[in-house]
């Protein structure tokens, strides 16, 4: 009898401890439940981006862009990342014209075109990416104060800037100037002029191209995207009534000008202020404030070739010296009468930075602003005046140089294809 209670109460100390067992491991497992369930979306995207990140990467390496350091991988890594502000924001307009702000290195004029924008009507509405040649942390620490609308920042991670000592940077067996490749036992192909370009000068084009591509075919954001976007730079003065004006001359192209490629907020020649009619303007496409759609992107890209092997280092007189050329019919843009955007750059590529008022007078721009240009000024019911006999390079004008190393061209390729191949290979895993 003594045994058989002996048994009973080991049956029961054991069951206790089996209870204590079974709760303590069903304490744990809702406890792991609820941490995933409360994960932050912003992480659970980031996440789900950065394992996106790495296929593209593979697909880099098998283009033969330059092997990236960890800076650059950090920096293709922010550019997965979702927009900031969306909980001040969280809907975009459904007619939308997403801003594309590409900068270099100039915080002053970086601090004129924000402000600008802010004042912006409508600006709230939309989605503003701001593409950096490089990282720089004063221009970073800018675009983190922007809060008047929702904001994405990518990164050029083959920038110049990015790589202290080797291509796409300068690398100490670089040839300079006019070096003789064979004599000196130094890298790279001079231009048509015999002279090696510099990195930072090139940087131009090879982030303006890198930029496109990304935004029409690498962001989630963006990607297949069939409406238009809108291009500005870090020195132009937005004015208020852009984003309103641009929706309508969008509205309007398809009717007033079908054949017009793109829209504008600016004249063509910079120096101009409009011409104050009561008329839509048709003249050959500016590099000041410009929106086009997916289908033009498209026929852009199929010219990669042409825009990349053109021995010239800035991207805008490429464009107007062979791609635009090569469409076969004139490249007209729709504008209004009056300027929606001005340029107010006196310095060029890469300067103004550490140097005080060094590229704006008095440190500032007074840019004059009158009652007209603060709400939308285009009507529908305007006419379209054409300017048929436009200035512009001649034919056989074979560029202003400096564009002629043999692996700056093929990196400009290589950008062409980089989201090719990587959605390529996506869709047959999806078909598959």
């Amino acid at each position: 009898m003594a045994n058989c209670k002996k048994l009973r109460l080991k049956d029961a100390a054991l069951k206790r401890l089996l209870s204590v067992v079974v709760v303590t491991l069903l304490g744990v497992l809702l406890l792991i439940v609820s941490l995933r369930t409360n994960t932050t979306p912003g992480l659970s995207e980031l996440d789900e981006d950065l394992s996106e990140i790495t296929d593209i990467q593979s697909f880099s390496e098998k283009l033969n862009l330059p092997k990236q350091n960890e800076f650059s991988i950090r920096l293709a890594k922010i550019n997965q990342m979702p927009p900031r502000n969306r909980d001040l924001y969280p809907k975009l307009a459904k007619d939308h014209i997403t801003i594309v702000l590409y900068v270099h290195n100039r915080p002053q004029y970086l601090q004129v075109v924000v402000k600008s924008l802010s004042k912006v009507v409508g600006i709230s509405e939309t989605l503003l990416i701001v593409s950096h040649d490089g990282y720089f942390e004063e221009m970073n620490k800018i675009v983190e104060g922007i809060k008047f609308c929702q904001v994405k920042q990518i990164f050029a991670p083959y920038s110049p800037h990015v790589f202290p000592d080797s291509f796409p940077g300068v690398s100490s067996n670089d040839c300079k100037e006019k070096d003789d490749a064979g004599k000196k036992h130094c890298v790279g192909s001079p231009d048509q002029y015999g002279n090696h370009g510099s990195p930072r000068i090139v940087s131009l084009k090879h982030h303006w191209w890198w930029m496109m591509n990304t935004v029409w075919d690498g962001l989630k954001e963006t990607r297949g995207h069939n409406g238009h976007i809108l291009f500005i730079e870090e020195d132009h003065f937005i004015y208020p009534n852009a984003y309103r004006n641009l929706q309508l001359l969008v509205s309007l192209k398809p009717i007033k000008c079908p054949d017009c490629y793109a829209a504008n907020l600016a004249p063509c020649d910079v120096n101009l202020r409009g011409e104050g009619w009561d008329s839509l303007i048709a003249e050959r496409m500016g590099n000041v404030g410009y929106a086009f759609n997916w289908t033009v992107w498209r026929k852009i890209h199929r010219k990669a070739k042409e825009f990349c092997f053109f021995d010239d280092y800035n991207w805008d007189i490429t464009m107007w010296a062979t791609v635009y050329p090569s469409f076969g019919s004139p490249v007209y843009t729709l504008r209004g009468p009056r300027t929606s955007a001005v340029h107010f750059g006196k310095c060029g590529l890469h300067q103004g930075q550490g140097q005080t008022n060094a590229c704006i007078d008095n440190g500032s721009v007074n840019m004059q602003v009158d009652d007209i240009d603060r709400v939308a000024n285009i009507r529908s019911e305007w006419g379209v005046h054409v300017y048929d006999n436009q200035p512009g390079y001649k034919a056989g004008f074979k560029g202003w140089g400096g564009w002629g190393d043999d692996r700056d061209r093929q990196l400009c390729l290589n950008f062409a294809q980089m989201y090719h191949s990587y959605n390529t290979s996506l869709s047959a895993v999806t078909m598959s």
